[in-house]
């Protein structure tokens, strides 16, 4: 595949960054598991060689001797529907795997290595060929809800990042009412579009937990007329929003000057936006919180900034309605796989 797909603007649930883990892999002789979901793309320090020879950002098993293969298994930070994966040998080019393969399985709770094992698993990616040095794009078309995925390199070598984009889907048992983040990429809240993403990605606003720093964020270019930025994001589902929080944090001589935000219910009129936060003055590097009337039902929320800048994070606390409560349990339901979807019905 030549050009990059679409689906890599989507979160990647398996990220560090949303919490994300390796849990388990038979070998990392070389090079450790845990580089594999590391959000930062990865790099190479010429002759950086250590007790186990040269240094690989990524995960590298040891050459092996008998038959069979190496795995390494990845608990999604968002669990979710995948929509596509990468799997990328970037700087591994004597030592990649000729062939890799990715599956994936819904669990409850917080398994163990051994009782993953004992999971079924599905097909995402086939046993597919891989080259050295390049980023390796699958489309998946697995309508699925996944909580975690298990990487092959048919037999061994060396892969630099794997990275899993996709659409997080909650656990709606886990939705405390009345206290929910209707705006939260974990809860299954997404950007639908927005007006600039020069620095960075506006996924990070809706990101789970505080930014460390600035580029964690979402930041604009510099605008030269007389327009404003914005985002738009699409609620976990319908509900009413009493608390805004927005986060300048870490953004100094480059946040916004004023913020607004609109919502909308496409129910009623997909069209028809209306003030929930009024345009309010900002101050970098903090984080401020507004408390809303929280009298009127929304399905969409925009975020304006006046007139650029950076934002590190975009919460909406509320409550979801009757309505949206049951929509968001009936999609959960449907995505998960018949397995855990027998363990859910008792």
């Amino acid at each position: 595949m030549s050009e990059v797909p679409g689906w890599t603007r989507l979160p990647d649930l398996a990220s560090r960054a949303v919490g994300g883990s390796v849990v388990w892999a038979n070998d990392e002789f070389f090079a450790e598991r845990e580089n594999l979901i590391r959000p930062p793309e990865p790099v190479y320090q010429t002759y950086t060689f250590g007790h186990k020879g040269q240094v690989y950002d990524g995960w590298e098993t040891r050459r092996r001797r008998t038959p069979g293969n190496d795995q390494a298994v990845v608990r999604l930070g968002l669990p979710g529907v995948v929509r596509g994966v990468v799997v990328d040998t970037a700087f591994f080019t004597g030592n990649y795997p000729p062939h890799a393969s990715v599956e994936a399985t819904s669990v409850e709770g917080y398994p163990s290595p051994e009782e993953l094992a004992a999971a079924e698993w599905e097909e995402l990616v086939p046993k597919s060929p891989l080259g050295g040095d390049r980023k390796h794009f699958f489309d998946v078309s697995v309508e699925r809800r996944y909580t975690h995925v298990r990487l092959t390199m048919h037999p061994d070598g060396g892969v630099a990042r794997l990275r899993v984009f996709g659409d997080p889907v909650v656990d709606p048992r886990l939705l405390v009412a009345g206290a929910v983040d209707l705006a939260a990429l974990e809860n299954g809240a997404t950007v639908t579009d927005c007006s600039n993403l020069f620095y960075s990605s506006p996924n990070n606003l809706i990101a789970p937990g505080r930014a460390s720093l600035m580029g964690e964020g979402w930041e604009t270019a510099r605008r030269r007329d007389d327009g404003n930025d914005w985002v738009a994001v699409k609620l976990a589902e319908a509900g009413t929003v009493t608390m805004a929080e927005l986060d300048t944090s870490h953004f100094k001589g480059n946040a916004p000057g004023w913020a607004s935000v609109a919502g909308r219910d496409v129910r009623k009129d997909p069209d028809a936006w209306f003030e929930l936060l009024p345009r309010t003055r900002l101050q970098p590097d903090t984080r401020h919180r507004f408390r809303l009337p929280g009298d009127v039902e929304v399905t969409h929320a925009r975020l304006d900034i006046f007139p650029d800048g950076g934002m590190a994070r975009l919460r909406l606390f509320g409550a979801l309605t009757p309505s949206g409560h049951e929509a968001l349990t009936r999609r959960w339901l449907d995505l998960l796989p018949p397995a855990h979807a027998r363990i859910v019905g008792g």
